[in-house]
């Protein structure tokens, strides 16, 4: 496992910057996201909740690679977050980063939203470069 993640931290870093924003109200998970994508060759921004992140998308010049979307959070719901952002034509791959993951009703109302994929948190490395080396390779 080691050396296929390096080789897809090395295939990123070739590429490009992989530009990630993540949503979430809970600062150790923001910490936790950041220092996953830091690790891996990326860049991240972050929002303490939805609303931040529709605004940073309405402020325009924003693109990210990859959203990282908490499902809980005030002001704002991951759910209703991921719509937004879907009618205001984002097409970053969204992913839903959620400890009800393994509830289906749920991880369904959250993937129907707009989803590409939902992972259970914790979200870990391991969990998170398969999608990232897909993303790339698109």
């Amino acid at each position: 496992m080691a050396a296929k993640s390096t080789g897809i931290t090395e295939s990123i870093e070739s590429k490009k910057k992989l530009n990630v924003l993540i949503v979430d109200d809970d600062p150790l998970n923001l910490k936790l996201h950041e220092s996953i994508i830091k690790t891996i060759g990326g860049i991240s921004q972050t929002a303490k909740n939805g609303e931040e992140a529709v605004i940073i998308h309405r402020a325009g010049g924003a693109s990210f690679d990859l959203i990282l979307m908490d499902k809980e959070m005030p002001e704002r719901d991951g759910v209703s977050t991921t719509k937004k952002l879907r009618e205001m034509k984002v097409t970053s791959m969204i992913v839903g980063v959620t400890s009800l993951a393994d509830h289906e009703e749920e991880r369904r109302a959250f993937m129907e939203a707009g989803l590409n994929h939902c992972l259970a948190k914790p979200l870990t490395k391991a969990k998170i470069l398969p999608l990232i080396s897909r993303l790339l390779d698109a």
